[in-house]
């Protein structure tokens, strides 16, 4: 049938392109422990590990909503809810590492046995800091949107406020902006009641 043999240009630029993106998660691989790195669109990303007033703002909202969306505990169940996954939305390809992701047990049954996630988180969260600032807003949440992430946070140590997003149609819209003294019943976790300002004590 004519048009299902691949040329032999189109072959050597997938080859190619594999070759690369193989480096790159090696090079990923070979980075020491204290740096946290990505790959975005054919691109490595590294960073130091995370300030400890960003790191406690990841861990208090990951503690929030472990006991009723984890454990069931005051709440539905039914999540798993991780502090920094490595997340493959295309096996070494497109790995991002979120500060906080969530799935719901009925897409992901089992966590996988390897050190990354392949399936695309239910919900995940973003801890704004002046090195990752724009690359949170300007590169990752066009591609959480690209990969159809259903909910992104963000949380903002500098201002004290968290952001919600809702994906709608082909981009993200805001659904809510929240000061430290809100108790935001926030999709997809409403029954998750806990005081804004917390997550920086």
């Amino acid at each position: 049938m004519v048009g299902t043999t691949p040329s032999p240009t189109a072959s050597k630029a997938t080859m190619a392109r594999a070759a690369r993106h193989k480096t790159l998660y090696e090079k990923l691989e070979a980075l020491p422990e204290e740096l946290t790195a990505e790959i975005i669109d054919d691109r490595l990303y590294t960073e130091p590990r995370p300030a400890l007033r960003h790191a406690i703002s990841a861990s208090n909202l990951a503690a929030e909503l472990i006991g009723p969306y984890s454990r069931g505990r005051g709440g539905p169940g039914g999540w798993w809810i991780i502090v920094e996954p490595e997340v493959h939305f295309v096996h070494k390809t497109q790995v991002v590492v979120p500060d906080v992701a969530g799935w719901r047990r009925e897409r992901l049954p089992v966590l996988p046995d390897d050190q990354h996630v392949a399936t695309s988180p239910d919900w995940l969260c973003e801890v704004l800091s002046p090195s990752t600032r724009s690359k949170d807003r300007e590169i990752k949440m066009p591609l959480y949107a690209r990969y159809g992430v259903p909910h992104v946070w963000l949380i903002d140590p500098k201002t004290h406020t968290l952001e919600t997003y809702e994906f709608r149609g082909a981009a993200y819209a805001l659904a809510g902006t929240f000061g430290p003294d809100s108790s935001p019943a926030a999709a997809p976790f409403e029954a998750a009641a806990f005081r804004v300002g917390d997550l920086w004590t």
